[in-house]
This record gives structure tokens, sequence and C-alpha cells, in this order.
């Protein structure tokens, strides 16, 4: 057998899975690296300390085999959307023609500018096709597959997005599987994953997100019904990007920002819009609460949860368009009785926008302007420059932006306007966008005070992150014949300005 270096993650065979896993009491336990006996570092250096571990770019797909969004080759999911170190989390796979599989375990960062570090390898695993689920009431689509494995989470593995690339012997095409490792401890910014938007766009197996349906229902209704109990399929809208194949939107919209801050050396801890919902995310134990990117879909209960913490001297960020708009409950059971893994729209935060709408549903929560600064907008989609409309702000310092100044195709590919009532709200830049059929909107990016020193950022524009950073394999979007530049100076510098203005600022 070839010595091993420290750095090289072990591979756990079935064998050796079974058996860490009779003697630890607990199937599919992962042995920890050579490298996970270092002393823990301190609080605020943890990420820091994590990114100066080898990285690899191994972890992008390499061949990808999709038809009708689905890679029904090699596909999976998790039974969970984020789990706690020690904590174990269901894989199931399904693989057709039979094969054995392989589970490379990554989480990403920054890693040197690699995007991820290998964690640990599981299997190989034989691999059967399992079946596509009937349609059910509702349109719902969910899978009850036979588990392939548990994964028991080393309790030194940090808090961050995690994905499993799926590798097979009998052929060469590969996917992913995504969740999240959150945990408890005290952390300057909390970066909220957009998952319940991730599975409003999921087609899997074929035509079945959020926005299908059956006529006479019109394509944006209630009646329709889509589980977590399902692998993602490829993401159908604006970027074709092969990384999208089983992580739903993460590596399109928000592993620019995750990249970004891990580069920097913040110090951030992550979780999952379900844990917004179900515990607030542990939004008392950090400085900053961060919406990323394309966050749509939240339940009342995370809109509480926020905004009261925002009222007790949380800061926020939403980094992000379209957000805080499509009103979801998550008390729904799947059929094993596991509660928040189905989603279904009832209405929208605020009700439409009436700017040339066609699309007319009933407010079913408050104005989400009140908790973000401004609100989706109709039109909603659309591309524009980000255009500067208060420059002697605190948030601009630095930048040497003046009143005019434009940040090119920054704005898309959906974004907020229409600024909200906030006692103290300033607009810091404004503009139109303009779709690809002519229709006009605005958009707006806000900044207003919390009643304790704190305060609330909404740059207003799902492509925010992608001016903060071009990591390996991001695929950079393009929409309604506009597109963001890529990494921009002023991007950078204005996130900074806000963090800072938080108390917040990078491990020295």
């Amino acid at each position: 057998m070839p010595n091993r270096t420290d750095d090289t993650p072990p591979r756990l065979t079935r064998r050796a899975l079974l058996k860490s896993a009779a003697q630890a009491g607990l199937a599919g336990a992962l042995a920890p690296l050579a490298s996970g006996a270092e002393r823990s570092p301190a609080a605020s250096g943890v990420i820091a300390a994590e990114n100066r571990k080898p990285g690899t770019t191994d972890w992008q797909l390499t061949f990808v085999r999709t038809q009708n969004h689905r890679s029904e080759m090699i596909e999976g999911y998790c039974s969970h959307t984020s789990v706690r170190p020690g904590g174990t989390i269901d894989v199931f796979l399904s693989a057709k023609p039979a094969t054995d599989v392989t589970i490379d375990l990554y989480r990403i960062g920054y890693y040197g500018g690699k995007g991820g570090r290998h964690m640990a390898r599981l299997g190989p695993f034989p691999v059967t096709p399992q079946p596509t689920p009937p349609v059910g009431a509702n349109r719902l689509r969910e899978c009850q597959w036979a588990r392939t494995t548990p994964v028991t989470i080393p309790k030194d593995w940090v808090s961050g997005v995690y994905v499993g690339k799926l590798s097979c012997r009998g052929h060469r095409y590969q996917s992913y599987i995504i969740f999240v490792v959150r945990d408890d401890r005290k952390a300057d910014l909390l970066f909220q994953t957009s998952d319940t938007t991730w599975q409003a766009y999921n087609k899997w197996p074929d035509a079945y997100s959020l926005y299908d349906t059956d006529a006479p229902n019109r394509p944006w209704n209630a009646t329709t019904w889509i589980s977590y109990d399902r692998p993602y399929g490829f993401y159908p809208q604006v970027v074709s990007n092969a990384l999208s194949q089983g992580s739903g939107e993460f590596l399109l919209w928000e592993y620019p920002l995750c990249y970004w801050l891990e580069q920097q050396g913040y110090d951030v801890t992550y979780s999952s819009n379900i844990d917004t919902h179900v515990d607030g995310g542990g939004l008392d134990r950090v400085k900053c609460f961060l919406s990323v990117a394309h966050d749509e879909y939240w339940s009342l209960e995370m809109y509480d949860k926020v905004q009261a913490a925002i009222k007790n001297g949380l800061n926020a960020a939403f980094l992000c368009g379209n957000s805080v708009s499509g009103v979801i409950p998550l008390n729904q059971r799947n059929a094993a009785g596991k509660p928040h893994r189905i989603i279904y729209r009832q209405g929208m935060f605020g009700g439409t926008n009436a700017n040339n709408s066609t699309e007319k549903w009933e407010q079913h929560g408050p104005d989400e302007s009140l908790l973000v600064g401004a609100r989706t907008m109709s039109p909603a989609n659309g591309s524009g420059d980000w255009i500067v409309t208060n420059a002697a702000h605190w948030i601009f310092a630095g930048t040497g932006m003046k009143n005019g100044d434009l940040i090119p195709g920054l704005v898309g590919w959906e974004h907020h306007g229409d600024p909200g009532k906030v006692p103290g709200l300033e607009v810091i830049a404004a503009g139109q966008t303009l779709k690809a059929g002519g229709e006009e909107s605005s958009y707006a990016a806000t900044v207003y005070p919390g009643p304790k020193n704190n305060w609330v950022f909404n740059a207003a524009t799902i492509f925010w992150s992608m001016g903060l950073a071009q990591p390996p394999g991001l695929v950079p979007p393009y929409c309604h014949l506009g597109r963001p530049h890529g990494v921009d100076e002023r991007v950078q510098k204005i996130t900074a300005n806000f963090l800072q203005k938080c108390r917040i600022a990078p491990a020295s």
C-alpha cells in the first residue's frame, strides 16, 4: 500500500465503513483527516485556519450527462439540508445502469484559490436504479429510495457548504449531492444558503418545479407542491453550467460570496433556510446575517425571526435580488413523517407589485421592504447598470465613486426596488432595468439603521456576488441581453465598508 501523507484524505471502502460503524455504533462514521488532529484555532480565526489547509480543484465535475434536466446515470440526494458536526445524514443514490459509486466529500471555500478541500472518500457502494416516483396529489414527486449509506460528520469539521462528488466505476459521468454543516459557535457572519429557492426551481425529474403545472392552472400557482426528497436537476435558467447538476443553485450564485469571504478571512458560519425557519439559524450568536443571491422563498416564521433579531441589534446584508418574495409554509411532512421537506406557495409578501404586473397575488405576509429595505418589482427580472445616487454615503468611502458612476451590468437577473417606508432608510443606488422583450422596471439599493446602532444593506441584485470573486468553475451569467463584468474592486470595497460599519473585520 503506498504511503499516505497527512494531507491525503482517507479512502473509506464499504468494508472499512461498516467496520468503523460497528466500532462507533454509528453506520457511516467518517474517519477524520490526520490534519484534523491539529490544535483548534481561536474562534475568530477558524475560517482563516481552515483555508490554510491544502485545497484542490478536483471538487468540480468534469463529465456530465443530462437529459430533461436529469442525470439518470448517476444522481442522489440527502435526508437533511444541514447537519451539525457529530450528526448523521442519510445519502440516497440511484444509477442506471447499476454500477459501483464513490462519494468524494469536499468543503467549499477559498483554499489558496482552489475553491475546495477534499475531506473524505466513501465507498465504492453498489448502486442500482431506484424508481422514479409517481405523480402524487398536487404534482408532488417524492422519492422513497433505499438508503445507500448514512454519513456521520466528524466533530472537527468546520461549518460550511459541502458537496459530494459522485463518480461511477461503470462510466465517466458524475453528479453532486450537497448539504450544509452548521455549528453553534459565536461568529461574526451567518451565511444562509437559499435552498428553498433551489428546490422551487428544481425541475427533477423533468418538469416538476414550483413553476410547472397542468392546465387549466396558471404556471405560477398555489396548487403545485415540491419535495426535498429528490435530486437537484440541471438548473434551467440564465446560466448553463455543468456544476449545477445536483448542487441546486449554490455553485451558480452563492459560491463567489463564500469564496470571497473565506479568501478575506472573515469569521463566517453557515446554515440553511430550514435552519432559519426552525430555530433562527442561531441568529443570536452572530453579528450579521447574510441573505445571498436568489433567496426568493421564505416562511412567515423566517421573516418574523430575522425581523425580531434586527430589532434586537442584528446587522443584515441582503446581497441578493427577488428575495423574501414568495411565502411558503414549511409544516408539511413527507411520506416518512419528517417535517420541513415539502414546499408550496401560499402567496406573496406584501402582495403583487402593481408595476406592469400580469400576475395578481394576494398579500400573505408583511411587505418585505420593511425587512429588506426594498421589494421585488414587476417585472422582477431584467438587466441594468448599478448606478450611484448617494455618493456621500459612508458605504462608498474609499471607492472614489461619484453620483452617476456605474458598475456595468451588475443588476440582474432579478432585483429589488420600491424602497420601504423605514425610518432613516437611504437609497444609495438606483436605475432602470430592461427585459429582453423590452419591458422596463426599476431597482433601488438601500441602507437603513436598526434601533441598536445596527445596519441593514440591500444590494438589490442577484448578481452582487459576481462582483466579489471569479472562483474556479464559475460560469458568469447572461440574461435579458445583459451580463456583469466580473470582479470589481468597488463591489468589494462597498461590501467591506458595510461589514466594517457592523464592527466586522477579517481575521488578522
